[in-house]
């Protein structure tokens, strides 16, 4: 049971501002983060996914006690105004690590991989690796929101990373159906799926799903239909899909309040049976929540 907690990464991005479609209480109060991080470590948690881009974050994350905790954050999008990249990566990790109060990072991920296709991608490549040399971060990695720029990446850039980071949960299974999730394990990459409740979304009761997914209504009425039948909660079948999947390596969680941490810990040694295939969607209009109209 605490081999699965172990494979929960603790997503902070709501500790530094509002985050979710289902989030009901804006950004969680500083308080609440010490308590939050206290119980984790309880539970086996730990490693913390944050990121320059939370707002807040890292600088909250830096107020509290982090010694039992392996943190990772990401690089956002390198300005285009004629900076050394090097200088600039440099600066940005130390940034990093000032607001966080810690002397090296779990990982470094990049915020926008898309870049490495730039002109200055291999400055950028060279910059991480030059970093995990030092010390400075242990791994580097990318973390992907769009599937198909993970594609141009990965079969473009002449690169090795540690960690990639990627959406897959109940309705986004295309990592998986393109053979492309085998494709980052043949190559000894560590999987963390994020995106698993497609921002609370899919924790959502039936009727208080907005009224933006009316198209997608067959396939929630599918999805309640599947978990009412099997006995399962949303949560349940959602944590269960990616702990008993063979390739997924972590899983990152954002939590709002102690009570869905408990949720979580609970849940995520629930077996479920594998989700239908009617589940499934490849429309960016439902499983990319950058498109969303809310």
């Amino acid at each position: 049971m605490d081999n699965n907690r172990q494979k929960i990464i603790l997503g902070t991005v709501q500790f530094g501002q509002p985050y979710g479609v289902a989030n009901q209480d804006g950004q969680v109060p500083k308080d609440e983060v010490r308590q939050l991080l206290k119980k984790a470590c309880k539970f086996g948690i730990t490693t913390l996914d944050t990121a320059i881009a939370y707002g807040e974050s890292e600088k909250v994350l830096g107020q509290q006690d982090l010694q039992n905790f392996a943190v990772i954050s990401k690089l956002f999008e390198i300005p285009d105004d004629g900076s050394n990249i090097t200088d600039w990566v440099e600066q940005q990790v130390q940034g990093s690590l000032a607001r966080l109060q810690i002397e090296s990072l779990e990982a470094l991920l990049l915020h926008r991989p898309a870049q490495l296709l730039g002109s200055g991608g291999q400055e950028l490549y060279q910059a991480m690796l030059g970093l995990k040399a030092r010390g400075v971060v242990k791994r580097i990695g990318l973390s992907m929101y769009g599937y198909q720029e993970l594609h141009e990446v990965i079969d473009n850039v002449d690169a090795d990373f540690d960690i990639i980071q990627v959406p897959i949960n109940l309705f986004d299974r295309r990592l998986d159906s393109s053979g492309l999730l085998k494709k980052l394990k043949s190559k000894g990459v560590e999987v963390h799926a994020r995106s698993a409740f497609l921002q609370g979304l899919l924790l959502m009761p039936e009727e208080n799903v907005p009224s933006y997914f009316a198209p997608w209504k067959d396939i929630f009425k599918s999805y309640h239909h599947w978990l009412n039948a099997n006995n399962i909660s949303a949560l349940q079948a959602c944590l269960g899909y990616l702990n008993q999947h063979p390739d997924i390596d972590k899983i990152i969680v954002g939590v709002d309040n102690l009570a869905q941490l408990n949720e979580i810990a609970a849940a995520i040694d629930t077996a479920t049976k594998a989700p239908p295939l009617e589940l499934q969607s490849a429309d960016e209009g439902l499983i990319n929540p950058s498109r969303w109209q809310l």
